[in-house]
């Protein structure tokens, strides 16, 4: 194999011709010129010795070869990893070192409370920053790249980049009006929803995007009146009176109103699991073992404590 090294650059450009299968897009997003694109990608596969990309001409979308899906994605890792680094640099350079990220959603920050306050105990110098995650997906991505050190999220998929740890199972439960007529049951089935004026999360989160199958798949038919990803808001819209709100316990932990009700679901739902996460390749600091030590030793969530 030539033992000539293969340019950052050149992998950045590899990658992003084959994420937008072209390569005048890609040389209109890393500012180079068409030409600088593709010599520099017949560079690389002038040093590797295999043909990268299939190029069907004309207009026609271009995709990786086998073996260049290979060096693609040993092209990720290594951005990866140098992304990484700069991140650790800067840190170090800004003297950030006391400094704990940890990623969550609105549902999982709460939970970080009584284990945060344990830690200012221990190392009041450290200052913690809780980083809002948009997707599981991007959650993965921000540790990988060690824009964060500690993940708390739902539903995080297996990833070779990460460790995860899952802690339980966030129960689903209805969130409704005291006046609302399914307020006088402490337990109800998903049947009850069936033509129901709902308030819902958007379906790009994994879990509300799985409830609505189940909701097809059975034949109910809720009416969703309003979607939000804030969860005060979804309470807050209930309480109104506009609507009942299928969610999990971490999301209603704390009522906002004395009108609003847990009601209990007895069906069995796609699971919204609870994990812990972190970069598999990158040395956790000492603050962040600390609070998974101390969210381990946390009681989940008891329903019948809440209701």
């Amino acid at each position: 194999m030539n033992e000539e090294l293969i340019e950052a650059r050149s992998l950045k450009t590899l990658v992003t011709v084959a994420d937008l299968g072209s390569f005048r897009g890609a040389a209109r997003t890393l500012g180079y010129t068409q030409s600088a694109i593709s010599h520099q990608v017949a560079t690389i596969e002038r040093k590797l010795g295999v043909s990268l990309f299939v190029r069907p001409g004309g207009r026609g979308k271009i995709t990786l070869t086998p073996l260049g899906e290979r060096v693609y994605q040993h092209a990720q890792r290594v951005l990866a990893a140098s992304q990484a680094l700069d991140a650790d640099i800067r840190a170090a350079v800004a003297g950030e070192r006391g400094t704990l990220r940890i990623g969550v959603s609105q549902s999982t920050c709460a939970m970080l409370a009584k284990p945060l306050a344990q830690l200012r105990q221990q190392n009041p110098g450290i200052e913690v920053s809780l980083i809002n995650a948009v997707t599981a997906e991007a959650l993965v991505q921000q540790l990988d790249q060690g824009q964060i050190d500690l993940g708390l999220y739902i539903n995080v998929d297996p990833d070779d980049r990460v460790v995860t740890m899952p802690l339980f199972d966030d129960t689903w439960m209805i969130v409704a009006h005291r006046d609302h007529p399914l307020a006088a049951s402490t337990s109800v089935t998903l049947d009850a929803l069936d033509g129901t004026d709902m308030i819902a999360w958007h379906q790009r989160w994994r879990a509300q995007a799985n409830l609505e199958r189940v909701w097809r798949q059975r034949g109910i038919r809720p009416r969703i009146v309003y979607r939000t990803d804030d969860n005060l808001m979804i309470q807050s819209l209930v309480a109104a009176g506009l609507g009942c709100a299928c969610v999990g316990i971490l999301s209603a932990r704390e009522l906002i109103e004395p009108r609003l009700r847990r009601i209990t679901l007895r069906d069995e739902l796609p699971p919204r699991t609870l994990a812990l996460c972190h970069a598999r390749n990158r040395e956790l600091p000492a603050a962040a073992l600390f609070v998974i030590d101390a969210i381990k030793r946390l009681t989940p969530p008891d329903l019948g404590q809440l209701a």
